[in-house]
């Protein structure tokens, strides 16, 4: 049987400025201050110029989830949002040595872990997606990445054919 795909959030590095106000609506909302390190989302650099935005990809076989050795994260049944049981957590950092996308991060006032979870407690859309100047965050699942991928080939393809 396979395993249900949930949405998580996506970042268009060619849309992306890095201005990491993502991060700082993130911080808000899941904290009340106004300070990037404390988000559940982060801006990285890749080199030479590409910005992005990382947040928890919500993988099938969650590495994180297998990783813990205190059973503090679980999936919700409702979105597949990855959740971190606060009074089990002990900071160890197993699972965020388990996260291939480096979307785990420790709070470093509570010292525990901390994962995206959609803001699922919110109305509407993720602050993050809400706030992105440029539009570059949106939710989508693989599926909706390579599809996209697929339409901008045809697209550049079209554009050289009829160039002329």
């Amino acid at each position: 049987m396979a395993q249900p795909v949930y949405e998580h959030i996506i970042c268009d590095p060619a849309k992306c400025t890095g201005c990491r106000l993502c991060e700082y609506a993130c911080a808000m909302v899941k904290t009340g201050k106004f300070d990037a390190n404390l988000s559940r989302i982060r801006v990285v650099r890749i080199e030479p110029i590409t910005m992005t935005a990382i947040a928890c990809r919500l993988c099938a076989d969650a590495p994180c989830i297998i990783a813990c050795p205190r059973n503090a994260l679980s999936r919700s049944e409702k979105n597949g949002v990855i959740l971190v049981d606060q009074d089990k957590c002990d900071g160890c950092g197993w699972c965020i040595e388990a996260c291939d996308f480096g979307a785990i991060v420790l709070n470093p006032e509570t010292k525990n872990a901390e994962i995206c979870d959609l803001c699922q407690d919110l109305e509407g859309e993720p602050p993050c997606i809400a706030y992105c100047p440029v539009e570059a965050l949106s939710l989508g699942t693989p599926e909706t990445l390579r599809q996209k991928a697929r339409r901008e080939v045809v697209a550049k393809l079209f554009e050289e054919l009829f160039k002329e």
